[in-house]
């Protein structure tokens, strides 16, 4: 059988299908858009619900009350006598709280350096071993002795210790249960879930002297008020976006809004009207928490060891008391308390938009892939350009049939008579391109070394420097490699080629890890897809290199894309402090594990700056 036409062995050479790949690309990001801006919408988002059956939240009873307040009013007393005093009469006398309610306690030190500032402190925590347990589990209640904001958990504490007294009276509990009382918010919580784990580093953080079973969960109770408080907000976020089960979530807002009538916000998002624009707004503030993947509470520091843990922040001026807030406590404690084994049947990847509506996995996870994706369709396209050979000159003089030569193809059974063009693949040069793109991403070391290490003073005036550097740096590197090796156009094809198909592959991959980050990442590097003359299928260096005008238009989009000018505007669209970003990620580098600086140094400032390269004016 002889095919005269084309087939598909000739097709992959039309240069009508290598124009596809940019329209392709940009569907590709369009759609994924899109798809997260219909995800508040009632037909792709789910009502909340509990999964695990023995959780059974609010079916029992709560007591926490009455002669409680007296003692709850107590503690609160001694909590603010101690205000003021150094920090070993402050943990001597709660350890003397603690024995004095019949409980085992320990106390342990710890000192971490992040920024040339020392965060040190001590944790007092105390045991409750169950009268019904083999000490095999655990759940622990936390309340640190300052919150986020630096302000005296004052009821937090005194509730926590108030709770620890009424607890030890009841006999059902099947659990031990371990009451923490930390230095702060942040590093008191990481050294002590490090040391029961034994991960932590010593001598700067002690070993602790106590331990029971294995953790199931953990809810840290914040309130700084001095007064009656509105609603419950409960914080769930996680290190480097990983988040609890589903499961405790909805238990809370099962138990505080269903059992004790608490209203529940989250997100900061205190009135909340069930609209599409606050549920995309809610889920938005989830993204950007997630994607930044900083601790935002005591509780952030359990959930990497596969901890599921919440916060619950009193917050408002209403009618709910501290007693309010300690039978929420209590009948989470008594849910917790029939869990059989580790929560794992509800969802540990999720968005919420409100605290009784979320979109799992299955639904979002689209919109990062589809973003990550468009980068991998260019990077084969612009591999499969890289190794067309030019267009054959041949005299216009000669008859039209006789400019190309063709050569007959034979392939399972079937025979087709090809133009000769359509069969000749040109050898790469590989050697530049590849040194250059592993070269740039290993570069990407300098700047996180640099930002992790420097002191909190110093920050800014680096940073600063930093930016007016990285500037220059496209410009400096396309005059230093047109000056040594002038790039032929396949090497700009293959450049271009290799750094997309790495940044398509981490963001993939990254959108299983931490969805919000990849999204975030993604569609601020979707320019770097069409830099350079991405509609042009030819080889040609006319079609190959950017026009001067493009390449102006494609400069200026990409240093107002560029990571550090992102940082730049981050801060002033959220009035912060650059020093104190700076050394909040340092921190967080240092003592959580944060990782979110590899992602922005290692693998998308280095797919910038070679798309800088790629499209520099004055080369």
């Amino acid at each position: 059988m002889t095919i005269e036409a084309p087939t598909i062995l000739a097709l992959r050479r039309d240069p009508r299908l290598l124009k596809l790949p940019p329209y392709l690309s940009a569907l590709c990001i369009f759609i994924g858009v899109v798809w997260l801006c219909l995800l508040p919408l009632n037909d792709y988002s789910r009502r909340t619900y509990i999964s695990e059956n023995a959780l059974l939240p609010g079916q029992v009873h709560t007591y926490f009350g009455g002669s409680d307040q007296n003692i709850f009013n107590a503690y609160k007393s001694e909590v603010q006598a101690l205000v003021g005093k150094d920090q070993d009469a402050i943990y001597e006398k709660l350890s003397d709280i603690f024995r004095s309610a019949g409980l085992r306690s320990a106390r342990q030190k710890y000192e971490y350096h992040a920024a040339s500032d020392i965060y040190s402190g001590e944790n007092v925590y105390a045991v409750l071993h169950a009268p019904r347990g083999d000490a095999t589990e655990a759940i622990v209640l936390v309340a640190a002795w300052t919150n986020m904001d630096g302000d005296l958990n004052q009821s937090g504490v005194a509730l926590a210790l108030a709770l620890a007294r009424y607890f030890k009276r009841w006999s059902l509990w099947s659990k031990d249960i371990i009451i923490l009382i930390t230095g702060d918010s942040r590093a008191g919580p990481q050294a002590w879930v490090d040391a029961y784990h034994d991960e932590h580093t010593s001598p700067l953080v002690a070993p602790l002297p106590l331990k029971s079973g294995a953790l199931q969960g953990v809810v840290v109770v914040d309130n700084a008020l001095d007064h009656r408080f509105e609603s419950l907000h409960i914080v769930y976020d996680g290190i480097n976006g990983q988040l609890p089960n589903l499961d405790l979530f909805n238990t809370a807002v099962s138990i505080a809004r269903g059992q004790l009538g608490i209203g529940v916000s989250l997100q900061r998002m205190w009135k909340h009207n069930d609209s599409y624009q606050e549920r995309l707004r809610t889920m938005l503030r989830g993204m950007v928490s997630q994607g930044l993947g900083h601790s935002s509470g005591p509780h952030s520091s359990f959930i990497p060891y596969h901890v599921d843990a919440i916060t619950l922040q009193a917050v408002g001026d209403g009618w709910q008391d501290e007693m309010a807030m300690g039978r929420c406590v209590e009948s989470i404690f008594r849910s917790l308390n029939n869990l059989l084994e580790h929560f794992h049947q509800s969802f540990f990847f999720y968005l919420l938009m409100q605290a009784d509506r979320f979109v799992s996995i299955g639904t979002y996870l689209p919109c990062a892939m589809l973003v990550a994706v468009n980068f991998t369709i260019m990077a084969i396209a612009l591999w499969i350009r890289s190794g067309r050979p030019p267009a054959p000159k041949v005299a216009s003089t000669l008859p039209e049939k006789e400019k190309f030569e063709t050569e007959i193809v034979q392939k399972d059974g079937m025979t087709a008579i090809t133009p000769k063009e359509d069969l000749t693949i040109l050898e790469r040069q590989l050697f530049l391109p590849v040194a250059l793109v592993v070269s740039l991403h290993f570069l990407g070391a300098i700047p996180l070394c640099v930002f992790i290490n420097s002191s909190r003073n110093t920050l800014p005036s680096y940073f600063l420097l930093f930016t007016f550097l990285n500037f220059l740096l496209p410009t400096v590197l396309a005059t230093s490699i047109h000056h040594h090796t002038p790039l032929t156009p396949q090497h700009h094809l293959l450049l271009q080629s290799f750094s997309l198909i790495i940044l398509g592959m981490f963001l993939a991959t990254l959108a299983t890890l931490n969805f919000s980050l990849s999204l975030f990442v993604g569609l601020l590097s979707t320019p770097l897809s069409f830099a350079g003359n991405a509609l042009s299928s030819s080889v040609e260096a006319k079609d190959v290199f950017p026009s001067n005008a493009r390449k102006y238009i494609s400069t200026l989009v990409l240093q107002l894309l560029s990571p550090p000018v992102v940082v730049w505007a981050v801060c002033y669209i959220w009035d912060v402090d650059l020093g104190g970003i700076l050394a909040e990620a340092a921190f967080g580098w240092k003592v959580n594990g944060l990782w979110t600086q590899i992602v922005v140094w290692c693998v998308w400032w280095p797919a910038w700056t070679i798309g800088g390269v790629l499209v520099n004016p004055l080369v």
